[in-house]
């Protein structure tokens, strides 16, 4: 009699496992008609994602500086533990009025590129910097949005 309630206790935690998966909303894919405040029409490529961790021994910084009155944005090499071990550092510039823009910066500390930005105090634009190391191993260590300062 225990065995065959258990079971029945089963068959019925899994209809109802089966039955609630069968029931939920689907997921939103994101391609809806809507854009959120503040976005530009121009494309996908405003929305910031997480940065990769990178291993502690391995670790150097990127900074993007704010964006200067003429539109430009700085981003500038910091070093770290992982230095000597970089091969490249590339920094793509998606601007808000729809242009991608690519560089590369040295490998030296405090090696810095200058980027031309827009000028749009409504859309900001944004920078996402990669380091390739030499080991193969490629990692964000930046995605930040950069909006105009006017002041």
């Amino acid at each position: 009699m225990h065995f065959r309630n258990t079971v029945l206790i089963i068959a019925l935690l899994c209809a109802a496992v089966v039955f609630a998966g069968c029931t939920s909303s689907p997921a939103s894919s994101g391609t809806g008609a809507s854009s959120p405040a503040g976005s530009s029409s121009s494309g996908g490529n405003f929305a910031t994602s997480p940065t990769d961790v990178i291993p502690d021994n391995n670790a150097v910084t990127v900074t993007v500086q704010e964006k200067v009155y003429d539109g430009t944005i700085p981003v500038v090499f910091d070093g770290g533990k992982g230095q000597s071990l970089v091969s490249t550092i590339d920094v793509t510039l998606y601007r808000s009025d729809g242009q991608v823009k690519t560089a590369k910066i040295g490998k030296n500390k405090g090696d810095e590129v200058i980027l031309e930005g827009t000028k749009d105090p409504n859309n900001p634009d944004r920078v996402v910097v990669t380091v390739s190391e030499m080991n193969g191993q490629t990692y964000k260590v930046a995605d930040v949005l950069v909006p105009y300062r006017q002041h």
